[in-house]
């Protein structure tokens, strides 16, 4: 299944959705300067750790406080990506260090990196990665439908050893 520009819902604890306020959604950040006055701004002291982030359904990126909840982040709505971005000064300039799909609240597919490059492009924010520094394997068990993480591409679900598919499946309503 090709994911790109999959549109990835919530798929995480509903009292994390109850979170989600105006006021408290990810900075949007379509440019270089706007990227800048975040990081001159509160956020300044946050950013020797990763940031949580998202790739809304524009594709544009916004940026909060690493312990944000994505889908506070995303404001509630669907994403073209999520998970934590590390950021560094090189040259003078802000650069991208490090990228991961680590969002156990959208379960982005390791596919959707081409959605975080097209937005990281978007808004000047280069050099960057070629693809997520951390990726992350997602897929629920069709057998008992507990979220697993594939870790050394072993396919079986850590609750119940039954068979994980080799294809993205969180989101049963997805498709």
């Amino acid at each position: 299944m090709d994911l790109r520009g999959w549109n990835y819902r919530y798929v995480g604890p509903a009292e994390l959705r109850g979170l989600v306020r105006p006021e408290h959604e990810g900075r949007r950040i379509r440019s270089a300067a706007e990227f800048g006055e975040w990081a001159s701004g509160p956020a300044a002291a946050g950013l020797s750790e990763p940031v949580t982030f998202v790739v809304d359904s524009g594709g544009v990126l916004r940026l909060a406080p690493r312990r944000s909840e994505h889908v506070v982040c995303a404001g509630g709505d669907t994403v073209l990506s999520a998970g934590e971005i590390t950021f560094g000064r090189e040259a003078g300039r802000w650069a991208v260090r490090a990228v991961s799909n680590q969002s156990t609240g959208y379960c982005p597919d390791p596919v959707s990196w081409r959605a975080v490059a097209d937005a990281l492009d978007a808004a000047g924010l280069a050099p960057r990665p070629g693809g997520f520094t951390h990726e992350v394997v997602f897929r629920r068990c069709p057998s008992c439908a507990q979220l697993n993480i594939v870790r050394d591409e072993y396919f079986v679900c850590v609750f119940c050893d039954a068979s994980l598919p080799p294809s993205w499946n969180v989101d049963p309503l997805a498709g």
